[in-house]
């Protein structure tokens, strides 16, 4: 017998009428619009990882030393999800990613131009902390969905992130090589702007009433948010650490392939390496409906197993490419399966979707950012190995952490 959604249904919304002067969208549609903004805006945050290589030899620095970039990228997303996410429950959405669609891209621009890697960081960390549109649109999604079909409709914009993290590494580092990583910023602040103003004008005019936006005062309220529910932290501390054990990986994964040894491959071949993302595209939809069926528990406990089961390929795969190959594919279904269920999980643990929301997606990037940071030095230390460690540490600490901060509130 299969086990139902543990998130509640949240009261159905009658449809938004649409800003006066233009009809609106139909569901399928918005959805679709949806999902593209967040492929573009998602790709943000991983713009530079296919590129370390070339911009360290532009600015004749070490690779480890570059490496930092990654976790500014994901630094920066944190701050913005602070300083903005929680707004979804209060401002007007429309405005929001107009307005932070227009930041992240005029950023961007000044990343194209940087001439140093102080001034990329601090560029990239302004870029990524406005890059948190999609995080005002899932709140928007998962309000609008079927309760019986939340699941899915969350997956088809999980998706969107997951084909945006795959562009970012697979045709940044094809046009890197090809023309330059400076080209590649250029290339995302245009995508960023234009469709992030198609998708504010895409999206239903709001009807709920209008609210103050204080966002201090957001940002004081998600540590009393999280201690309200046991349910949301371990939503929270289980991503946080299957984000960390992804990250750590794929953010020094550039550096183990373009090393003299073992691989010495090109930075353009290395980005190929991108494609086994396409796999979450994949997975994501079946992970809803499994959600959907059987319940987020049970899939975020399977994506641990999954995730588990990767790294002693990833270890392997220091030396051998084939089981690198088949690490990054098992590590993608794992990390796909959590990442649903762990945000339909926060997403129902509270009143408050867009705070909850907020909070999930911070501690997931906090140890992303974490894990990446000791990432760096491990692998100018230690190597792969290291490396491996690293995701090991985090994957424990995630799963553990949240089983005995269930056990305590029981």
């Amino acid at each position: 017998m299969s086990t139902p959604v543990v998130t509640p249904a949240p009261a159905q919304a009658p449809a938004t009428p649409a800003a006066p002067g233009r009809p609106a969208l139909r569901p399928g549609l918005l959805l679709a619009v949806i999902a593209l903004c967040t492929a573009v805006t998602a790709a943000n945050i991983y713009l530079a990882a296919p590129l370390l290589g070339l911009i360290a030899r532009d600015f004749g620095a070490s690779p480890s030393s570059a490496g930092w970039i990654a976790s500014v990228s994901q630094l920066g997303y944190a701050i913005g999800l602070l300083a903005f996410a929680p707004l979804g429950d209060t401002a007007d959405r429309r405005r929001l990613v107009a307005v932070l669609s227009s930041v992240a891209g005029v950023a961007l621009v000044a990343a194209a131009f940087a001439p140093g890697l102080p001034a990329l960081a601090a560029a990239v960390l302004v870029a990524c902390a406005a890059t948190v549109v999609p995080q005002l649109l899932v709140p928007l999604v998962a309000e609008r969905a079927p309760a019986d079909r939340r699941g899915r409709h969350l997956a088809a914009v999980v998706s969107g992130l997951f084909t945006g993290v795959v562009a970012a590494r697979v045709l940044g580092g094809l046009v890197g090589e090809a023309y330059g990583w400076r080209t590649v910023f250029i290339g995302g602040a245009v995508l960023t702007i234009v469709v992030g103003l198609l998708t504010a004008l895409a999206l239903p005019a709001e009807t709920r009433p209008r609210q103050a936006a204080r966002p201090l005062k957001s940002i004081a309220a998600l540590p009393g948010l999280m201690r309200s529910s046991a349910e949301l932290r371990a939503a929270c501390l289980r991503q946080g650490g299957l984000f960390g054990a992804w990250s750590s990986l794929w953010t020094t994964l550039a550096l183990l392939l373009t090393a003299d040894t073992p691989f010495h491959l090109s930075t353009a071949t290395a980005g190929l390496f991108g494609l086994f993302g396409l796999i979450s595209t994949a997975v994501a939809p079946l992970s809803g409906s499994m959600i959907d069926r059987f319940g987020p528990d049970r899939v975020v406990a399977s994506s641990y197993v999954i995730v588990a089961a990767s790294l002693p390929l990833f270890w392997l795969g220091g030396h051998h490419l084939w089981a690198l190959c088949a690490a990054a594919a098992v590590i993608h279904v794992g990390l796909t399966g959590g990442q649903v269920a762990n945000q339909a999980r926060a997403l129902g643990a509270t009143a408050k979707p867009s705070s909850a929301n907020t909070a999930y997606v911070v501690s997931a990037f906090i140890g992303g950012a974490s894990a990446s940071a000791l990432a760096g030095p491990a692998f100018a230390h230690w190597g792969w190995n290291g490396v491996c460690a690293i995701a090991a540490v985090s994957l424990t600490i995630g799963w553990f952490g949240a089983t005995r901060g269930r056990a305590k509130h029981a």
